[in-house]
């Protein structure tokens, strides 16, 4: 498995969950979207936007430019997740799950703008 392909597996897994969770509302996702100030259809919203996004990031390899929109957008939405962290005073332990996506994504989007190797 190319580090490319080992990248966009992760990626595509980590949103396709949270967007399926955020959409479905399933488990805590209502009381995370009321801690952090949002109606449970905003977080629907955001779920559709972050499966959009696994999508986008699945047909990159396909796709380039595709791969490229889908990963900045998804990191417009990590960067909004990790403002609205900081904004409700949460500690460090739920800033990193946003910041290390963030990491990924922009790894991923690295070796997309190199050809994918």
């Amino acid at each position: 498995m190319s580090p490319f392909a080992a990248l966009t597996c992760p990626i595509v897994l980590i949103f396709t969950l949270l967007g399926v969770a955020k959409i479905m509302a399933l488990g805590p996702m209502p009381g995370l979207a009321a801690h952090a100030g949002f109606t449970t259809a905003s977080y629907r919203l955001i779920g559709a936007l972050e499966l959009a996004g696994a999508i986008g990031v699945a047909l990159g390899p396909v796709l380039p430019l595709l791969g490229e929109l889908a990963g900045l957008g998804l990191l417009m939405l990590l960067a909004g997740a990790v403002t609205t962290h900081v904004r409700k005073g949460d500690g460090v332990p739920k800033l990193v799950p946003a910041t290390v996506s963030a990491a990924l994504v922009a790894w991923y989007l690295v070796l997309l703008a190199g050809g994918g190797s």
